[in-house]
């Protein structure tokens, strides 16, 4: 990683901009993998969903789960569901990646790709 002094260079609001919308990206696509894996924990711990937090996770991680709820059919429904969601959560955690690994080659120049800027302590 290579870091440089955002005064030599222009156009670091552009670089800044990109940054934080693969970080607001990746923090997302992070948070539905969580509410996969939570979902998961709690169905195999075997709380109810009857409670208000678990009826919120069951409901998110419903929402979240890229129609992967029956791509898997064992015996064990914990095991289903581990599969499931947890296949939803990895590819949650590759669609982030992709993303911002798209939008960062496509808006930025090539020398800016990854590079990473500080402020000038003299200015």
């Amino acid at each position: 990683m290579v870091e440089k002094v955002a005064a030599a260079r222009g156009g670091h609001v552009k670089l800044r901009t990109v940054r934080s919308v693969c970080a607001v990206i990746g923090i997302v696509c992070w948070v539905f993998a969580a509410v996969l894996l939570v979902h998961v924990f709690l169905v195999v711990a075997g709380v109810s969903t009857s409670y208000g937090f678990a009826g919120l996770v069951t409901n998110w991680a419903g929402a979240v789960n890229l129609g992967t709820s029956d791509l898997f059919t064992v015996g064990d429904e914990a095991l289903a569901l581990l599969m499931n969601e947890g296949l939803a959560a990895l590819l949650w955690l590759v669609i982030g990646a992709l993303l911002t690994n798209l939008i960062s080659r496509v808006v930025l120049p090539v020398d800016q790709r990854r590079e990473w800027y500080r402020r000038d302590a003299r200015q």
